[in-house]
């Protein structure tokens, strides 16, 4: 990324015309790193000050989603089991919301109110989410899940556009590649965030099992409703026979919904209190990207974005990003955990999602520097489609319980691919235009969880599975579309040395070859 050094990583000549010499992309920024920046480099003290600074920023923010998605991610895991039809047509409007956000909000939000306080006020928008699960209604969950989506974009793309800035500015500061401290950022953050599934799921846990009979018969007709045989429809019209998905009292969602608020609400108050403002690492300085515009010049930018080659070719992906999250927590857990083994156990099974998925969030990053993007987005695309043709010939049954935790464990494997490498990847192949970009993955992310969830309340598992399979070869080959491209040179440039945006390829394929 060495083009990448005099404009702080955002700057994108590739694509928005920069007068500075163009990038090429993946390869060629990886390469252009590698040879700029020197291995050995002598810190001052001011350089040693301010790395140590920009680390403690990256920690404190990780700590912060931490609390955050300690009380989201574990509260929304339940939602099927303890709502059902409210509970994912909550997630539903939610994400519906988060898509309209996605393409108005956050370019404007961080011109206007800048990285650090656009963290702070989104993450108040969750704790609006937790504290309505106090009278979980319809009246309630649908209003306060606009509130969240509309906060949920902005957020992602502050905590992206912060991430990408320190860790272009900590790798000029040690001499390093941006590609490779950008990518170890995001591997630390994972980590936090991941984390999340173990203390959420714990505190759930700890809670709904409380006065749980250990020693309930086995219907074993019941059984047969569950795993590849589950239709909520059915389930909800007959008030379901399956007792294991008898939703806990209410005295037991309160204890686990005051928990949840007190984290949100710190989540905030950590951000207010402790993180520097991104100013302080030249936010104010950055050219490129969407700075400097109008709100309407940066909603433009975020749609315009969609007419760069790599962002069409890389949907399919961002969008099985989603379908794999929303699966993983509305229906596997539905389906096969509280199904199978009762709504106490969901914490229990997605805590061991959560310990593999962190594990692995801060594993990948630094093996992907030693083989590659490749062998580890095979990898996880190889894991999920195993797990997928498991699901549907296998039956849940209390006597299989290893199995249980062997699936959510091998499904955070693949999740810590997704989610540390497709947010690296759009760091990577997209340097300079972060806002813009980061939008359009949360907007793409957020139709695949909403297509999920929708079919979530209406489909049964058996079609359930089937689109889950398509999403993921359909994703997997946008993406290695990208790195076949790279390996050949890269998209194609017009005269001043600029990628040429999809529309002008295909007027240049009507037209036909020059005379």
């Amino acid at each position: 990324m060495g083009a990448l050094d005099t404009t702080e990583g955002h700057s994108n000549p590739t694509f928005v015309g920069d007068d500075s010499q163009p990038t090429g992309g993946v390869a060629k920024a990886t390469e252009a790193g590698s040879t700029e920046k020197g291995k050995d480099k002598e810190l001052t003290k001011e350089e040693k000050l301010e790395k140590f600074r920009i680390l403690k920023n990256v920690v404190i923010i990780s700590i912060a989603f931490m609390f955050l998605f300690t009380s989201f991610n574990s509260m929304a895991n339940l939602q099927s089991s303890i709502n059902k039809v409210e509970g994912t047509a909550a997630l539903s409007t939610l994400y519906t919301a988060l898509v309209v956000s996605c393409a108005f909000l956050p370019t404007w939000m961080i011109k206007k109110f800048k990285a650090k306080w656009t963290l702070c006020f989104s993450m108040l928008c969750y704790s609006t989410y937790i504290a309505a699960q106090f009278y979980p209604r319809v009246w309630t969950l649908v209003p306060t899940s606009i509130i969240l989506g509309l906060g949920a974009a902005p957020m992602w793309s502050a905590k992206c556009t912060y991430l990408t800035q320190v860790g272009s500015k900590y790798a000029d500061i040690v001499g390093e590649n941006a590609e490779v401290i950008i990518v170890r950022f995001f591997g630390i953050f994972f980590l936090f965030f991941q984390s999340t599934q173990v203390w959420g799921n714990l505190i759930s846990s700890a809670v709904l099992s409380q006065g749980v009979e250990e020693n309930e018969e086995i219907d074993e007709d019941a059984l047969m409703l569950c795993g590849v045989n589950f239709c909520p429809t059915t389930h909800a019209s007959s008030d379901s026979n399956v007792t294991n998905l008898a939703k806990p009292p209410m005295s037991k969602i309160y204890t686990m919904a005051s928990i949840y608020l007190v984290c949100s609400v710190l989540s905030s108050i950590i951000i207010a209190f402790l993180v520097d403002p991104l100013t302080r690492f030249g936010e104010n300085e950055r050219t490129g990207s969407s700075t400097g515009k109008s709100g309407w010049e940066l909603l433009v930018a975020t749609f315009n974005h969609m007419r760069h080659p790599y962002q069409l070719l890389v949907i399919p992906l961002t969008m099985w990003s989603g379908v794999e999250q929303a699966f993983l927590g509305a229906d596997f857990t539905a389906a096969y955990v509280s199904c199978g083994l009762g709504v106490h156990m969901v914490g229990y099974v997605m805590i061991c999602y959560g310990v593999c998925d962190a594990i692995c969030s801060i594993t990948f990053s630094p093996l992907v520097k030693t083989v590659g993007r490749v062998p580890i987005f095979t990898m996880g695309a190889i894991i999920n489609l195993g797990i997928v043709i498991t699901l549907r010939h296998w039956m849940p049954h209390p006597d299989d319980v290893a199995l249980f935790f062997v699936m959510a464990g091998l499904w955070g494997v693949s999740d810590a691919v997704w989610q540390t490498q497709i947010n690296a990847f759009y760091g990577v192949i997209f340097p300079g235009e972060s806002e813009a970009a980061f939008s359009n993955y949360r907007l793409w992310e957020s139709l695949g969880y909403i297509f999920t969830y929708v079919g979530s309340s209406t489909s049964c598992m058996g079609l359930k599975l089937s689109n889950v399979v398509v999403s993921l070869i359909f994703g997997i080959i946008g993406y290695y579309a990208i790195e076949v491209l790279e390996r050949r040179g890269g998209l194609r440039k017009d005269e001043d040395g600029n990628v040429m945006t999809i529309d002008k390829l295909v007027m240049e394929k009507v037209k036909g070859p020059r005379s």
